[in-house]
């Protein structure tokens, strides 16, 4: 299974990301993953599962997750659940880096502490309601959250395989940000390699290793995924769409979106379903 790097943009009225749940319906898995932001869970019905570096965590209402930056992790979620979550720029902690620029929180299992969980549902209700000087209220409630984790959950200790993996994947996160900004542009191995200054070699080996697949099949997924809202969202021809996503033609297109999805691009466009 190939893992992928996921992209943190803050909500535009603040300067962090915090949302419902995609998952709150239940039935629901989001498969492995990363991203630099430091993301926490907070549940408040229903039930979890976290697996994060092949790892299990249980979480129960009441508790609350806090996934690192550059942590290869995947969700759970077999009910309905209430769960809110926050993606927190890693820049907010700078200031309290450890020597080798990282910070960790810690995670026993799982946490409980209502202090914590009271102001995540206080701050998500105070944007929710979007009331006269919200953004300055939850400004406030989400740094006294930052404060809570600086001083209560902030690791000082972390062993040197931790802080090895999580800066290969930094490396990686910066090739892959620049990959999903220029999708659409000529990204041959050899091209992005000189780029970043590594061999083509290397860098072939960075995404077999650490994304478990190869560098044109992540690729390709970027430009699949923005293939697949053009072809929900406009009227665009298939020809139109292969070449603004970066595919050198339709045939191309077709041969890539057949072998992610089971289907032609024009049958999905027909609404036939994907397998």
């Amino acid at each position: 299974m190939e893992y992928s790097h996921e992209i943190i943009r803050p909500n535009e009225d603040i300067p962090f990301k915090l949302f419902v749940f995609e998952g709150s319906d239940g039935n629901y898995i989001r498969q492995k993953h990363w991203h630099r932001s430091i993301e926490i869970f907070a549940l408040f019905a229903g039930k979890l599962t976290f697996f994060i570096n092949e790892q299990e965590y249980p979480l129960r209402p009441g508790e609350f997750m806090v996934v690192n930056s550059n942590e290869v992790h995947s969700i759970f979620a077999p009910e309905a659940n209430k769960t809110i979550v926050l993606q927190i720029p890693l820049s907010t902690f700078e200031n309290y880096y450890t020597d080798e620029r990282f910070i960790y929180f810690s995670r026993s299992s799982r946490h409980q502490d209502e202090e914590v969980m009271k102001l995540i549902g206080d701050m998500f209700r105070t944007y929710t309601e979007k009331g006269c000087g919200y953004e300055l209220k939850v400004q406030s409630q989400f740094y006294m959250l930052v404060y809570l984790l600086v001083t209560k959950y902030r690791q000082t200790e972390v062993s040197p395989e931790v802080v090895r993996l999580g800066k290969k994947l930094n490396r990686l996160s910066a090739i892959t940000d620049y990959m999903k900004k220029n999708y659409s542009r000529d990204l041959s191995l050899e091209t992005l390699a000189k780029t970043f200054g590594y061999s083509p070699t290397y860098l072939s080996r960075m995404f077999r290793k650490y994304a478990l697949t190869n560098y044109k099949t992540y690729l390709d997924g970027i430009r699949l995924e923005h293939a697949v809202e053009l072809l929900e969202r406009t009227d665009q021809s298939i020809g139109e769409i292969a070449l603004q996503c970066g595919f050198p033609n339709s045939k191309a297109f077709s041969r890539a979106f057949k072998e992610k999805y089971g289907m032609l691009p024009s049958g999905f466009r027909r609404g036939e379903g994907c397998e």
